[in-house]
């Protein structure tokens, strides 16, 4: 684990201290932080700090995070709402809030516990037969090994970009009817779970987008990735100066008369298109929106 480790405050930056805290480091929960700060495990100043205390700016902050211990991930009873499933693969609709992978503050609960718990077959594959990842607060298709041979050969696909992805995100203002974005993407010099187009290092990262629905302060738009870097669409919508709504990272809280405030950034995994890992054959999974994505949107076309 990372230890020791110091941010000081920017200005525009300042707030809640855990708040601030769960933003600059996105792995860790903001419940876990309070855990952390009220532990004497957070620094403020050099002194110690309570989890709602007021930063401003210029503030240095240092934390030690815990080591991860040892223990294997056991099986927990999760739902798992299931589009398609076979001997190779199984594809599921991820509903928001749920982390794939355990970290720092979210040892248990993930998606990785629930398909160790649906199928035994999991426990004999490396992460479960997972393959590719969705933010814990994107929701939206993934599909998941089932078998070595299947896991070989669908990290093959992902990493050859022979899948098809494609998002609808929320975002605000109103882009161009289309677009293409085509970056470098890599860690933030100053965040460190922050991700940022960069003028040089980092990462190719290439998005298309086009534009489904105007509304008056917010735009529905399809982005057709043909990367999957982290946070990508997030930080490229924001790049382009149109974020997704509800993303508190990337984004920035503004005035608005949206009919309701969604709690999670509006970006849904909408269609993942792959080639059977057995027979060959090409696949396309859709995955509906989940209820506050759509809540939302008939809000707004009703408006």
């Amino acid at each position: 684990m990372h230890k020791n480790e110091k941010i000081t405050v920017e200005p525009c930056r300042a707030g809640r201290l855990d708040a601030f805290l769960a933003e600059a480091v996105p792995e860790v929960s903001r419940s876990f932080w309070k855990t952390l700060i009220q532990g004497g495990r957070v620094t403020l100043n050099g002194g110690a700090c309570k989890p709602n205390q007021k930063l401003k700016t210029g503030d240095e902050l240092c934390w030690t995070l815990p080591e991860e211990g040892p223990s294997e991930p056991q099986p927990e009873e999760i739902p798992l709402n299931i589009l398609f499933e076979d001997d190779a693969l199984l594809v599921l609709n991820k509903p928001p809030g749920l982390v794939v992978h355990p970290a720092v503050g979210n040892s248990t609960g993930t998606l990785l516990h629930g398909l160790l718990f649906y199928d035994p077959v999991f426990q004999t594959l490396e992460r479960a037969g997972i393959v590719h990842r969705l933010d814990k607060d994107t929701s939206g298709v993934m599909v998941v090994a089932k078998s070595a041979k299947a896991l070989e050969e669908l990290r093959r696909q992902f990493k050859a970009r022979e899948t098809e992805k494609e998002y609808l995100a929320l975002v605000w203002g109103r882009p161009p009817e289309s677009g293409r974005i085509e970056t470098l993407l890599g860690r933030h010099p100053r965040h460190r779970k922050k991700q940022a187009v960069l003028e040089e290092g980092g990462r190719e990262a290439v998005s298309n987008f086009k534009t489904l629905e105007t509304f008056k302060e917010v735009t529905l738009v399809q982005v057709k990735i043909e990367t999957g870097r982290t946070h990508q669409i997030r930080v490229h919508m924001a790049h382009l100066g149109h974020p997704v709504v509800g993303d508190s990272v990337y984004g920035r809280a503004r005035k608005h008369n949206l009919p309701m405030m969604p709690e999670r950034q509006m970006l849904h995994a909408a269609k993942l298109g792959i080639a059977h890992p057995g027979s060959g054959k090409r696949l396309s999974f859709e995955a509906p929106l989940f209820d506050d994505m759509h809540q939302l949107l008939e809000l707004l076309r009703n408006g």
